[in-house]
């Protein structure tokens, strides 16, 4: 099914739905909105800790829609924000819309799909630039720490 005629574009788009439909399964819903929610609060999230070529390193990984929510609202001369566990957490859940308690189990999901449709390594690379709680709360699995 062609979205726009232009098949990288097509090819983007369907990419991000299976992006979204992953994230929800992982939530036991259908709810496609809140799952671009959270994905695009772990994606801010993670994006504003990172220096700007970690950012773009990672960035270079996503499907074209997933890297215009990525990088939409991006400051690069106000990054890395070194924000600790519990801020990353408090901004990750006003972003995302949930209590700061679901954090850990919404961040593993959306690791989880990310890792399978990305280049571990780029991940991993980000992931290492990370302190070693907010590393903890992000992979799948979740940390306790909110």
């Amino acid at each position: 099914m062609s979205f726009t005629g232009v098949d990288s574009l097509d090819r983007g788009i369907h990419t991000t739905n299976r992006w979204l439909a992953d994230i929800a399964t992982g939530f036991g819903t259908e709810d496609r909105r809140f799952a671009y929610r959270v994905l695009r609060a772990w994606s801010h999230t993670l994006r504003d800790r990172l220096t700007v070529e970690a950012a773009a390193h990672l960035a270079a990984q996503l499907p074209d829609p997933i890297r215009g929510m990525y990088y939409d609202g991006w400051n690069p001369s106000h990054v890395p924000h070194k924000y600790d566990v519990h801020e990353f957490a408090a901004r990750f859940a006003d972003e995302a819309g949930i209590g700061r308690e679901d954090v850990p189990k919404a961040a593993a999901i959306v690791t989880e799909v990310v890792l399978f449709h990305v280049e571990p390594g780029a991940v991993a690379h980000a992931f290492g630039l990370m302190p070693i709680e907010i590393r903890a709360l992000l992979q799948p699995g979740g940390g306790d720490s909110s």
